[in-house]
């Protein structure tokens, strides 16, 4: 560069910036700027107000760098001073793709959500928030980000939910552990289970979607149009198979598949919830109108429309009480067994404690209507769960015990020659342990790897409903 080219630079920068401009305008036919003044003269036009010139000067940089991650910055924050902040956010995104550094990367990630927010696009702006959680410096900084993506939780009328995992576990099918009939009161019989009942392992992968819009909100409820997809699919061990294909021949039946274990849930919901009791109670009441489809082995299983409701009281800071209710309604079922209307009644009780950690307490009542009395069934299950509110090493931890109860009534068994009622009916107890570690400080845009540890037994008085489970699961949950 000339000594005369690098005075005129010098003048321009000292200038006011209408002077500025007319002094690059003056040289530019003669002057050749290195990149390095071309991104000074950018910003020093931005910062005295005259974000067209910095607009012009951006592009003849790019023009020369397309990778020019300060570049972008800079149109990036033009844009916003001319009152474009879509075109902005664009700008934003491409500084941010081509970013040298982390510190980089999480202040043009927090700029691309502003403007993204600024041009009506709050689900773009928690997406640009949540690429700014990969890349937050310190504590503070994460905290802030959670803080402002509850936030736009609260604006923003679409609401996104995923979650998944991979479970080997030692009973995918939820099958017995054991091998012939036996019933209390009956006796033993030499009637062999086949291939689908008997406990097999292998690998269980599951995906949970959600979708919501706010409908209308107001200060005092809102009501929610909600979508939620599950998926579960198995891969059976090469044990299982083995065990599968030798129960298959012993009682003359077909070898299961992969896909006969499969499981698909949809369901669409419609939901109002709104305060409840008087105003300074904290209390909260919903209800809620689901239609729903369910699909087991690649066939389908029942459609279903339910109704629900709950209510929620504050008893004091640190606790509150639900209680909720549901009547569930099957239509076109594909075999008798689930042909019913199901009644629930729910109770859950959580208190804070004083140094922060969590319990829960929950009862389910669970009353199975079936159109054949064999089929119905009425079930109870305790939950008691626990959550540490101090991390233990990496992770945060909580466990649960569940203890259930089943009564079937009129159960009946084929013993060989002829359907018989067992004796008392048929009754299951089962008791599962789980242990939960959430590892926060190993996420990616705020999702978190999390690991699930699942033990437990089920006894019964018919040994084809005996059966236990061990599970390790390793899925991904938000932070936020």
């Amino acid at each position: 560069m000339t000594r005369p080219a690098a005075a005129a630079l010098a003048l321009a920068l000292a200038l006011p910036l209408s002077a500025a401009r007319l002094a690059a305008e003056e040289v530019a036919p003669q002057l050749h700027l290195s990149l390095e003044q071309g991104q000074a003269l950018a910003a020093h036009a931005l910062q005295n107000g005259d974000p067209a010139l910095t607009l012009e000067l951006s592009r003849a940089l790019l023009q020369a760098d397309r990778r020019n991650h300060t570049a972008w910055h800079l149109r990036a924050a033009a844009f916003a001073q001319t009152g474009q902040p879509a075109k902005g956010r664009k700008a934003a995104a491409r500084a941010f793709r081509h970013a040298p550094d982390d510190a980089s990367r999480y202040q043009l990630a927090q700029l691309a959500s502003r403007l993204a927010y600024q041009s009506g696009r709050p689900t773009l702006s928690q997406y640009w928030l949540r690429r700014t959680a990969t890349y937050a410096p310190d504590a503070r900084a994460e905290q802030l980000i959670a803080r402002d993506y509850k936030t736009l939780r609260r604006i923003n009328p679409w609401s996104f939910r995923l979650s998944g995992g991979v479970k080997p576990s030692s009973n995918v099918n939820n099958g017995s552990d054991a091998a012939t009939l036996q019933v209390d009161g009956l006796g033993s019989h030499q009637n062999r289970l086949g291939p689908r009942a008997i406990a097999l392992s292998g690998l269980i992968g599951t995906l949970d979607a959600g979708i919501s819009r706010r409908l209308a909100q107001n200060a005092n409820s809102q009501t929610m149009l909600s979508a939620r997809l599950y998926v579960q699919r198995v891969a059976l061990s090469s044990s299982a198979k083995a065990k599968a294909q030798d129960a298959a021949a012993r009682t003359h039946t077909t070898v299961p598949r992969n896909a006969d274990f499969g499981s698909t849930y949809g369901e669409l919901t419609l939901a109002h919830a709104f305060r409840a009791g008087p105003a300074d109670s904290g209390g909260s009441a919903r209800v809620a109108l689901t239609a729903a489809t369910s699909w087991y082995g690649g066939e389908r299983s029942y459609d279903l429309a339910k109704l629900s409701a709950s209510r929620s009281w504050v008893l004091s800071p640190q606790m509150r009480l639900t209680l909720s209710g549901s009547a569930e309604h099957r239509i076109a079922p594909q075999r008798l067994s689930l042909d019913a209307n199901v009644l629930g009644l729910g109770a859950a009780l959580t208190r804070e404690l004083g140094n922060g950690d969590r319990v829960d307490v929950s009862l389910g009542l669970r009353d199975t209507r079936a159109k054949s009395k064999y089929f119905a069934s009425q079930t109870t299950t305790l939950r008691l769960g626990y959550a540490f509110d101090e991390q233990v090493g990496p992770a945060r931890v909580s466990t649960g015990l569940i203890l259930g109860n089943s009564a079937y009534p009129d159960q009946v068994v084929y013993t060989g020659s002829a359907w018989q009622p067992v004796p008392g009916g048929r009754t299951d107890r089962s008791a599962y342990a789980d242990l939960n570690l959430f590892f926060a400080d190993y996420d990616y845009a705020g999702f978190a790897p999390q690991l699930r540890l699942r033990a437990g037994k089920r006894f019964s008085n018919l040994s084809k409903y005996d059966s236990s489970e061990f599970s390790v699961s390793l899925g991904i949950q938000s932070k936020f």
